[in-house]
This record gives structure tokens, sequence and C-alpha cells, in this order.
């Protein structure tokens, strides 16, 4: 039962992902995003899948830590673009 409730917790946190990923990709902005916030959540996510390696309770849930982490890492890069897309337009501002 723990991991039933282990793969719903991290599958409801991963259907948030690819809403924020369309929304990064859409904005092509950074703002209200921060590199802190999904470091956290990335680290957050690989000390959930270092306690199965330790625990030796390699499941199938374990797949489903790797594809959270793949989709929060897909949104930390889409948010570093959109930063140096800001710079740029801010720069592009200041010089008109």
């Amino acid at each position: 039962m723990s991991q039933i409730l282990e793969v719903l917790m991290l599958v409801l946190f991963g259907l948030s992902w690819p809403f924020n990923i369309l929304k990064s990709i859409r904005s092509r902005t950074a703002k209200g995003k921060t590199l802190t916030f999904h470091f956290f959540i990335i680290v957050g996510y690989i000390c959930g899948l270092g306690s199965k390696f330790v625990s030796g309770n390699m499941s199938y849930v374990v797949y489903f830590y790797i594809v959270d982490i793949v989709l929060v890492t897909t949104d930390l890069i889409l948010t570093i673009r959109n930063i140096r897309l800001d710079k740029v337009r801010d720069r592009e501002a200041a010089a008109s």
C-alpha cells in the first residue's frame, strides 16, 4: 500500500510539470520562476530515488522518480533559456 501511495504522490506532482513546461515554452520568459526552486525540487526527487537504492526497495516506483526528474530538468533548461531571452529583451529595451 505504501508504494501505491508513493506512486500517486509522484504522479500527482508529475502531472503539473507538463503544464509548467508548456507555459515556459509559450511565455518565453522566466519572470516568476527561480533556479533555486527547480534545484530544490530536483534534489528532493534525487533524495527520494536515493532512498530506494539505500533501502534496496527497487521497484517500479523508481521509474516515476526518473520521469519526474526528467520533467523538472526540462523545465529548468527552459527557464535558463528564458532567463537569457529576458536579458536580451532587457538590453534591447535599454538600447532604444
